[in-house]
Formats: structure tokens, sequence, C-alpha cells
């Protein structure tokens, strides 16, 4: 277990690294068993400010008890979509946090990209 956690970071670090360099706006997503979250970050320097931010410990989002499903990942991409459209952000960077991009990250990725996110 603890290897695959390391993978994943290592993933995760390797890309952060070159997108840094250019200080692009980023969607960020995490999951965990039970929830996913996903955030829009724009890095300043060392800086970084979340712009918009959705998951499924909303109530306003998610009513029901199944919050880690392939379902509410899709619920949050609209969520997320919609929220940064109103905020005048459409260009973004996919930023999968080292997940392999398969089940709710690309449910979640699609439905972004469906309802206007570029990435």
């Amino acid at each position: 277990m603890l290897n695959k956690k390391k993978n994943r970071l290592r993933r995760c670090r390797k890309i952060r690294f070159i997108w840094k360099k250019f200080n692009k706006i980023r969607l960020v997503i995490y999951k965990t068993s039970c929830h996913i979250y996903a955030q829009i970050i724009k890095q300043e320097g060392k800086n970084s400010n979340v712009l918009v931010f959705a998951s499924t410990l909303e109530k306003k989002i998610i009513n029901n008890n199944n919050t880690g499903n392939i379902i509410s990942a899709s619920i949050i991409g609209k969520v997320i979509a919609k929220r940064s459209i109103n905020k005048g952000i459409y260009n973004v960077v996919f930023d999968r946090s080292g997940f392999k991009y398969h089940g709710r990250i690309k449910k979640l990725a699609n439905n972004a990209r469906k309802y206007g996110l570029i990435f």
C-alpha cells in the first residue's frame, strides 16, 4: 500500500513541477474512497489562490449518501465548470494529483469539458 501512495505522489510532483514554471490556472482533483474534491487554483510564484471550489461535502450539490461514486463525480464536474465560467475562467490545466485517468477522475473531466471548460 505504501508503494502505491509513493508512486502517486511521485507522478504528482513530476507533473506539478512542469506546470509551476508557466503560472497557469489549474483544475486540481483529489479523491478519497468516500468523497471527491475539485479546486481551480491560480499559482503566483510560491503563493496559490483557490478561485473556485466544489466537493461532495456540500449539501447543496449532493443530497444522497452515495458520494464516492461516478455519478457524484459527474455532478462535481458539472458544478466546477459552471462556477468557473461564472467567474470568467475558461482555460485550465487538468491536474489529477497523480491519480490514474479512469473511473471517477475521467467522468469528472469529461463533464467539466462538456459544460464549457477547456483543457
